[in-house]
This record gives structure tokens, C-alpha cells and sequence, in this order.
């Protein structure tokens, strides 16, 4: 259950972001990294507030959000959980880890669980190939996975 993020509160803070970055240069992309950070995700609503604001047709922003991985159209899980499938993750049996995070949170990959606790995301490459197999969950980064560790892992999250 994700609480009402398109609350009065969260569209101020918006707009001071909005009234400090309006005169510089390219003001979209800090902008936007302030929205993801104050709503949890760029929904359609608040993408229509930045284009009036910035004068800005609505489709470049949606373009912009839709294009770039950090951004994104709906809130995100307490806990986002991300499996690395790039190469060395992937030859590693990234896969099977994949599969026991969704199975153990009930969530599948690019999805959110039904109680807003976790989100999965099968990732590209984070840089880690010395760690592989690895996953994140939000900052925390686990590496040289092995299957077994994964229920330990999420049960760490699930009683927080």
C-alpha cells in the first residue's frame, strides 16, 4: 500500500525546487532528480506541473523521464532490490538469484510488492564484476552471492 504521494506538502517543495532552478542553465535534469527524490518516482501530474512551469512541452519531460533509468513513473518499494544481469553477473547465475528475490518478496522484476515494502529490478551492469554475483538493496551491495544467501538477505529487509 503506497501512501498518497501528490500531497500539498510534496508539490511546495516542488516549487521552491523549481523557483532555484529555473533561471540556470538546463534546469530539467536537477529539477527532475528533486522530484524523484520529494515524490518517490515522476508521475504524469507532477510532469505536467514542470512543463507549465518551465514553459516546457510535456512530452520532451516525459521523454527525458522515461529515457533515463533513475527515474521513474510510480513509487518504488521501501526497499529496491536490484540483481545485477550484466555478463559477469549473469555467467555467475545471476538468474537464479533473480528468481529466489522475487519468489522471497513476492515481487517480480520490475514490479512493487503489494505492501510497498520492496521493489525488484533486474539491473544492468553496476561495476561490481569482481563482486559477482552481486545485488543491491537500495545503497547496501552484496557480492559473491551464493543462492543460499539470498532468504537471509531479504529477511533482513522484511523485519526493518
Amino acid at each position: 500500500m503506497v501512501k498518497n504521494i501528490l500531497t500539498r506538502e510534496n508539490f511546495q517543495k516542488l516549487q521552491i525546487v523549481i523557483d532555484q532552478e529555473q533561471g540556470g542553465k538546463g534546469p530539467l535534469m536537477p529539477i527532475l532528480h528533486e522530484t524523484q527524490k520529494i515524490f518517490g518516482c515522476i508521475p504524469l501530474e507532477v510532469q505536467k506541473k514542470i512543463s507549465e512551469e518551465l514553459e516546457m512541452p510535456l512530452g520532451e519531460i516525459y521523454g527525458v523521464v522515461t529515457f533515463y533509468s533513475q527515474f521513474s513513473l510510480e513509487p518504488k518499494g521501501k526497499f529496491v532490490v536490484g540483481v545485477c544481469m550484466g555478463t559477469a553477473c549473469y555467467v555467475k547465475d545471476a538468474q537464479p538469484i533473480l528468481d529466489k528475490v522475487s519468489e522471497l518478496t513476492g515481487t517480480k522484476p520490475g514490479g512493487n510488492s503489494e505492501d510497498g515494502k520492496f521493489s525488484v529490478v533486474a539491473t544492468r551492469c553496476i561495476g561490481a564484476c569482481g563482486l559477482a554475483p552481486v545485488i543491491t538493496v537500495n545503497e547496501d551491495v552484496y557480492g559473491r552471492l551464493k543462492l543460499e544467501d539470498v532468504p537471509g538477505i531479504i529477511e533482513k529487509y522484511k523485519e526493518a
